[in-house]
């Protein structure tokens, strides 16, 4: 990886890459099996149990929620154990919401549905509130109907196509964040959407959602994928169709969280950080969203414990409060504005625990050919473009100019699970996750030791991706 040949060779060797010369013995050579198959490096095993132990031993982990605090205690303890240095917390506030209590139904015929409040959502008033449903196709539907939606619940009904990349959830998104004040804009008394999810099931999805600060606030929630088709169907039948909804949340107090790091000393004061959010939704126990993540990069980072002293300092930072505020990404970003300089890069994994198959960079412009060309020798992963755009937490860090890569993960059926209850160790695929983990192993080491320099990203580049 980094001294180019030299950690090519030395990983190659490490994750199974070489093999022995076939016997003189026709009779006795073996098929070799297919790359897929082939034996994962040290950082496989390591990624994987540490991703169970974060989800079984701490569970649920919202900001300001006590798994939160439990989270930030196992983290640690896991980097002390592991043997990486400057282990500490660095404090940051973040918003607390509470889920309290929910419940949806058809009122003809009177049936069940499975729901869940979104992330930020407000009560409905005491008892909940029963009204006409008028369905939407998508956000910009309901941005556009002119009609009064007073007394009634609007209805988004956005389908999320499964994609490798994970692009069509980035496409149905915007009407989980957003549909609640777009439909208070027409006067709706509560919004309901489908869930933002790609699996066919009566699970529910949460997820963060927004309120425009000029409009009044409602009550928003998702609704299964199973349940939306039916109130679909209802609605065919019936256009009157209505529906009682029941949300009781609380939003309490900023509350204190934390950055959790640690570090693998370099050579040189340089750094690579390697990111993954800590804290998790409160329906499931948080395994692939985003506890794959972090185990990915604690194992990148680890492996180079073993092996000598890269030639720049490996900063791992799991953040705080990803998913209902962002507050752990920008907090480090202000923290540490003023060693910006120091980042040489900064990589993020927050896609599950999909195989990797892709890398793409987002460098100064002039050394993006050099930076791609990096990574061209691993192994089943395609080098993309120079549009690497680092998730959510390194985007303070993409602001400040610091060249990001990204490790591309199957995500087809990520957003099957994702923020809902089912979210557990159980769904993780753990031969995917540990040739991801000797993906993310060899794209640190060499971002750790590579003579190529990455600039700094334009201005005029950081807020495009």
């Amino acid at each position: 990886m980094r001294r180019l040949a030299l950690w090519t060779g030395l990983l190659a060797a490490a994750c199974g890459g070489a093999r022995a010369p076939a016997p003189a013995n026709v009779a006795s050579i073996e098929v070799t099996p297919p790359a897929a198959a082939a034996p994962s490096c040290g950082a496989g095993a390591f990624a994987f149990e540490t991703m169970r132990s974060l989800a079984d031993e701490v569970g649920p982990r919202l900001a300001g929620s006590p798994g939160d605090a439990r989270a930030v205690a196992w983290a640690l303890k896991t980097f002390a154990a592991a043997g990486f240095s400057s282990v500490r917390a660095e404090a940051v506030q973040a918003p607390v919401w509470q889920r309290v209590a929910e419940s949806a139904s058809l009122v003809e015929p009177p049936m069940s549905l499975a729901v869940a409040a979104l992330g930020g959502s407000v009560s409905t008033p005491p008892g909940g509130v029963t009204g006409e449903v008028v369905r939407f196709e998508s956000l910009d539907a309901l941005r556009r109907t002119e009609a009064d939606l007073t007394g009634k619940i609007a209805f988004i009904d956005v389908v999320t196509a499964r994609t490798r990349d994970g692009s069509g959830y980035g496409q149905a998104v915007g009407a989980r964040i957003a549909g609640a004040s777009a439909a208070a804009k027409r006067g709706a008394m509560a919004m309901v959407v489908r869930s933002i999810g790609t699996e066919a099931s009566r699970l529910p999805h949460t997820g963060a959602m927004g309120y425009d600060k000029d409009l009044p606030r409602i009550a928003a929630a998702a609704l299964s994928t199973n349940d939306a088709d039916l109130l679909t169907r209802t609605l065919k039948r019936d256009p009157h169709a209505k529906l009682r909804l029941s949300i009781e949340t609380r939003t309490l107090p900023d509350a204190a969280t934390a950055n959790v790091m640690a570090e693998v000393p370099g050579v040189s004061e340089e750094l690579v950080v390697l990111g993954a959010h800590l804290d998790s939704w409160d329906l499931g126990r948080g395994a692939i969203d985003d506890g794959a993540g972090v185990g990915l990069v604690v194992a990148a980072a680890h492996e180079l414990l073993a092996g000598p002293k890269p030639a720049r300092t490996v900063r791992v930072v799991l953040f705080a409060a990803e998913e209902n505020s962002g507050a752990g990404g920008k907090a480090y970003a202000a923290a540490h504005a003023a060693e910006a300089a120091r980042h040489f890069a900064a990589l993020e994994a927050d896609l599950g625990a999909g195989a990797a198959w892709g890398v793409r960079v987002l460098t100064a412009s002039a050394q993006s050919n050099a930076a791609r060309g990096l990574f061209s020798g691993i192994p089943d992963v395609e080098v993309l473009g120079a549009d690497a755009s680092g998730g959510a937490d390194v985007g303070g860090l993409r602001a400040l100019g610091v060249p990001i890569v990204d490790v591309m993960q199957n995500a087809e059926h990520y957003f099957d699970v994702h923020h809902t209850a089912a979210d557990v160790p159980e769904v993780v695929d753990r031969a995917a996750m540990e040739r991801a983990a000797c993906v993310f192993a060899r794209v640190t080491r060499t971002l750790a030791n590579t003579d190529v320099q990455l600039g700094r990203v334009e201005e005029a580049r950081r807020s495009k991706h």
